[in-house]
């Protein structure tokens, strides 16, 4: 495996946390159909449940990737797609994506791209808007989330995309197929977050058991294409919940496709100094989206060894010192 190389710097908890639930509709996608059916042998032969179960240690085994992901919501007949690109450190548990948002509801000029770097238990995103200065970030405590970091961020951090398959408790192998060149394994389930929480590592652990409480529904459906190596290359989970509404109106559905490739590639993730991150809070943004052409799939790379990740900032109040 290539060589890595890590830098990391210490960052320090602090000040209140809190959702700006106006934001959160900017990040999400649309919905999909759950799987089901008896264990059917996979081309390694083994149980696709037991197989899935271990699709995130293969990650952890691979070292790192490059990754690129697509997230699509669904709310009241609007749908918006945010994509973005980027690398993670498996090992590590640490990655960086460059997330690339949707033109304003006016249509106006796009966003500038945030910058999100994933840590255990912590989200930082730079270029966040809502005034904060250029040269700080934000930083969002991700099991204070409701969703987990799943779906605010814009982008499932890339390990806890893996995660949620420990959960899998129905998958059926579909059968072989081939995605950028590469001839993987295509599995369709469902996972229950609760479960994929017990089984997850420290530093998911609490994140995806706020999701389990938080969304709509603890099933989560998924469409998941493994090499021949038992390494994720590519899942698609489905999402639901409600956007903060009391009256239990407002359902977003939500798509999040995650790919990944160029396994070995070298990651460099620096997290902020303490001083470079903001410490006031985040004003809430409006959240209607302008309604975009049709979504599509993430554009996957032609060959293994593009780049990815996706994300949206996350309307959080945020803590810090400045």
């Amino acid at each position: 495996m290539v060589g890595r190389e890590r830098e990391l710097r210490s960052w320090r908890a602090g000040g209140v946390l809190a959702l700006a639930g106006g934001v959160v509709c900017l990040c999400l996608t649309g919905a999909g159909c759950s799987g089901r059916g008896a264990a059917v042998q996979g081309a390694d032969g083994g149980d696709p449940v037991a197989v899935l179960h271990r699709a995130a240690d293969r990650l952890v085994a691979a070292g790192s990737a490059k990754t690129r992901t697509s997230m699509q919501m669904a709310s009241g007949g609007t749908r918006v797609t945010i994509r973005g690109e980027g690398v993670y450190d498996f090992e590590e548990r640490l990655g960086q994506l460059k997330v690339r948002l949707p033109q304003d509801p006016a249509g106006a000029s796009e966003h500038r791209p945030i910058t999100e770097l994933l840590a255990p238990g912590a989200l930082f995103m730079k270029n966040r808007g809502a005034g904060v200065p250029d040269d700080k970030w934000v930083r969002v405590a991700t099991d204070s989330l409701s969703d987990g970091n799943l779906v605010t961020g814009g982008a499932t951090d890339p390990f806890a995309a893996a995660e949620v398959l420990r959960g899998t408790r129905t998958a059926t192998f579909v059968g072989r197929t081939e995605l950028a060149g590469i001839e993987v394994r295509h599995f369709r389930g469902t996972a229950d977050l609760a479960r994929a929480a017990r089984g997850a590592s420290d530093g998911n652990r609490k994140a995806l058991a706020a999701a389990a409480e938080g969304f709509a529904t603890a099933e989560v459906p998924f469409d998941a294409y493994l090499d021949d190596e038992g390494r994720i290359r590519k899942v698609r989970h489905r999402f639901s919940f409600a956007n903060g509404r009391q009256d239990g109106t407002g359902i977003v559905d939500v798509a999040s496709t995650t790919l990944l490739y160029d396994f070995g590639a070298a990651v460099r993730v620096r997290l902020p100094e303490e001083q470079d991150i903001y410490a006031g809070k985040i004003a809430a943004e409006p959240a209607e989206p302008a309604e975009p052409a049709e979504p599509a799939e993430p554009a996957e790379p032609a060959e293994p060894g593009g780049t990815g990740g996706t994300g949206e900032g996350s309307g959080a109040v945020v803590d810090g010192k400045d």
